[in-house]
């Protein structure tokens, strides 16, 4: 699903990155482990094309595609998806217009197709229920006013409405209780067709995730 070859990553004047060599299996629930300042996060804003990073050499090669030199957006409509650690406040665009437009977008990207209304009213509603999430939410502007746990439930509404090929989740247990932290979990082996690339420093939170693979970072580099 991806594979990653020679990548060396630099933030301004300033090297995160360091020759790194990795594949995520078909499936995989691959858990990126290592300390605090160790490269983790900067690889996965580099995997989902955050332009703040500067690839200095290398590739990544993301379902058979070159993805090197492609921008976030393209990134996202292959299939690539990003939960982060800080999420933007966006006021005055709804909850409901973010995901309507999002939702689109895939579905036009990969069929050529539009999304009728009538057609997100029924995933939204069936993917709001599995949440608990409550209505009145999808009428509140974006992020604004939701708690740390909040908005991991919005991130999970938004993993399930757009299906996709690869999931990176930051950090997805921050912030959040152990009722939402199971629930990531289950969300997460509910989806047997999207690969997982996860970060966490929870014992715990790993456990009911059960990774498969794990890679650990040090320094910027593959730890041995």
């Amino acid at each position: 699903m991806l594979e990653i070859k020679n990548l060396s990553v630099s933030y301004g004047d300033k090297v995160l990155l360091e020759n790194i060599n990795m594949s995520v299996e078909h499936g995989a629930r691959h858990l990126l482990s290592g300390h605090n300042g160790s490269g983790k996060s900067t690889l996965v804003q580099t995997i989902a094309g955050n332009p703040e990073y500067t690839i200095q050499n290398g590739q990544i090669i993301f379902n058979n595609i070159d993805i090197t030199n492609e921008n976030s957006t393209r990134r996202a409509l292959l299939g690539i998806f990003l939960g982060a650690q800080n999420v933007p406040e966006i006021p005055g665009l709804s909850v409901m217009s973010f995901f309507k437009h999002t939702v689109a977008a895939h579905k036009h990207f990969n069929t050529g197709q539009d999304l009728s209304m009538g057609e997100f009213m029924e995933m939204m509603e069936n993917a709001r229920n599995k949440l608990n999430i409550p209505r009145d939410w999808l009428n509140r502007s974006m992020n604004v006013g939701f708690s740390g746990g909040e908005r991991k439930r919005l991130m999970l509404l938004r993993l399930i409405l757009t299906k996709p090929k690869f999931a990176i989740l930051d950090e997805p247990d921050s912030g959040a209780d152990m009722e939402t932290q199971q629930q990531i979990a289950n969300t997460i082996h509910d989806m047997p067709n999207t690969t997982f690339m996860f970060i966490s420093h929870q014992e715990a939170f790993t456990k009911l995730i059960s990774p498969t693979e794990i890679t650990t970072l040090e320094k910027g580099k593959i730890k041995q």
